[in-house]
């Protein structure tokens, strides 16, 4: 299989920027003997992969687009789902009732149009009357009520932090919703641009129970055909779409292939017409290809470490904050970024990038300190710790990940590495029964959705089991607020809790890039890193 293949590589690249690497930081990280491979045997294992792509071609009347993915997606449904990967899938195949546009403004999807009552408790949405199920079953208010219940009642949903301050949703209409608020909530409209406003077939989800997520049903432009797991998610056009006309791709392929060589080789031969979250090693390759072109756009996410805090977590890190005080003062945030990403992007020690209005520049991110790191250790009763940290089994994060490790080993961590499959990694997560994970989040448009699930109590995605209730009080209300001072006020104030008890370590901000053959016009970047594919067409 492709990611078979592709999973067995080692990137042979050195340091991003070759000998500047020094200049940058003095770190160089070695791969270990048994994780190199030959300039042959890496060919042999990229034509093997270009080999296999190319056994899913389609007849020529039709037009499929092939999209390299750095990871594969984990479970297909919006309610438990949680990785970058997916929402790349779900937004082709899953609308939403409201999305954002390229300046990041809320606009209508499968909602035409909606209004707060004065007092901010009620919230009323007027829907599309031309939209229709993947399963022909109608799209209507009561299938809207049904959805936002799953998402806050179905125990494996991580949406329930995302939905708190709903009281009640009932269909006032046959297109129209009502939802009744517990208090203001100025995050809403955000949290229903992404999975927590993503339909699906109320008929679908009753029948298929457990196992709806092997084949999921929803109302997007592309309808499922099959997931072959670490393999292919594949889509084709779905005719009845409400804007079917604007859609001009009749497959969709995605190929998760973990190593940036192997999905760059896929994309020079054409086996690839896309490939997302490139390499920034890659750039000059593209923008040196007469037949590609080099799309690159910063995001409104981050890179981090997570931290397992929690009662099971192993080790000594997540139980001493001076440990986790040191670790932060250890790295050399500029110098990761000029290494691994060639300066695109920027260092950040926050959930906001420093362009961002929620940016704390009270609190910037501080150089690198090595011997207070040291004196840290000290005082938390230790001459040398050891740390397990996992991430992600793609050369980028990979070369992160050796760079983190030199930096902390001067400061006296020894960091034991360990590579997994994305989706292994974030069940063990969840589980809470892992030390330390390399993580990236893609960003949302309101601030809450960059913090409130990861750092409060009960937050859906709070795999750093982190519970705080004075962070909790700040979070819950900042959501009640559409004053942006009030707001600002008590994120800094949160901000300033975590970056002293450090659950998560923030270390920057990268940039998307994209790879694409030239033969693809009209596709338009957006800082969610989402791929949407209205009036994208494959010029031969």
């Amino acid at each position: 299989m492709v990611c078979q293949r592709a999973c067995g590589l080692r990137s042979q690249e050195p340091a991003a920027g070759g000998g500047n690497a020094c200049a940058a930081g003095g770190f160089i990280p070695l791969e270990p003997e048994e994780h190199r491979v030959t300039k042959t045997t890496l060919l042999h294992g990229i034509a093997g992969a270009v080999l296999s792509l190319a056994a899913f071609a389609m007849p020529a009347q039709a037009v499929e687009l092939k999209i390299g993915l750095q990871d594969d997606v984990d479970i297909l449904d919006p309610d438990q789902s949680q990785t970058f990967a997916g929402r790349l899938v779900y937004t082709s195949l899953c609308d939403k009732l409201v999305d954002i546009s390229s300046k990041v403004e809320i606009v209508p999807q499968l909602a035409t149009d909606w209004s707060f009552s004065k007092d901010g408790l009620t919230l009323t949405m007027n829907l599309r009357q031309d939209a229709v199920f993947h399963d022909g079953t109608p799209f209507n208010a009561e299938a809207v009520v049904y959805n936002i219940q799953r998402s806050m009642n179905l125990p494996e949903s991580r949406r329930k932090s995302e939905l708190k301050s709903i009281e009640k949703v009932e269909a006032t209409g046959p297109y129209q919703v009502t939802i009744t608020l517990k208090a203001p909530d100025a995050t809403l409209l955000s949290q229903f641009s992404d999975r927590a406003g993503m339909m699906i077939s109320p008929a679908a989800a009753e029948s298929g129970g457990a196992p709806f997520a092997q084949n999921p049903v929803c109302s997007g432009p592309f309808k499922f055909v099959e997931r072959i797991q670490n393999d292919r998610v594949v889509l084709e056009k779905f005719p009845q779409h409400w804007n079917a006309a604007n859609i001009h791709i009749d497959r969709l392929t995605f190929l998760p292939i973990p190593d940036s060589t192997v999905r760059l080789a896929n994309l020079q031969s054409g086996d690839l017409n896309m490939v997302e979250r490139m390499a920034a090693t890659d750039a000059a390759t593209v923008e040196a290809d007469p037949n590609l072109q080099l799309l690159d756009i910063v995001s409104l996410g981050y890179n981090a470490l997570y931290i397992n805090v929690g009662d099971k977590a192993p080790g000594l890190i997540g139980k001493n904050k001076r440990l986790r005080q040191a670790f932060s003062k250890a790295i050399d945030r500029e110098a990761l970024y000029q290494i691994v990403y060639e300066g695109k992007g920027s260092a950040g020690n926050q959930p906001f990038s420093p362009a961002s209005i929620w940016y704390d520049k009270s609190r910037p991110v501080e150089p690198r300190d090595v011997e207070a790191a040291k004196a840290l250790i000290k005082e938390a009763g230790f001459d040398r710790v050891a740390v397990e940290l996992r991430h992600a089994n793609n050369p980028v994060v990979t070369q992160m990940a050796q760079v983190i490790q030199a930096m902390a080993s001067e400061a006296g961590f020894d960091v034991n590495l360990r590579a997994m499959e994305y989706a292994a990694m974030l069940a063990e997560q969840t589980a809470g029964t892992y030390e330390m994970g390399r993580m990236n989040w893609s960003g949302r448009p309101d601030p809450d959705g960059s913090i409130h699930q990861f750092v409060t109590c009960d937050g859906g995605m709070n795999d750093v089991h982190y519970c705080n209730p004075k962070v909790d009080e700040l979070l819950n209300k900042a959501r009640t607020s559409t004053d942006y001072e009030t707001r600002k006020a008590l994120y800094d104030e949160a901000n300033a809790i975590l970056l002293d008890e450090l659950p998560i370590i923030y270390l920057g901000h990268e940039a998307y890039l994209y790879g694409l053959n030239k033969k693809i016009q009209g596709f338009e970047l957006y800082p969610d890193g989402m791929i949407r594919l209205a009036g994208v067409k494959v010029v031969e």
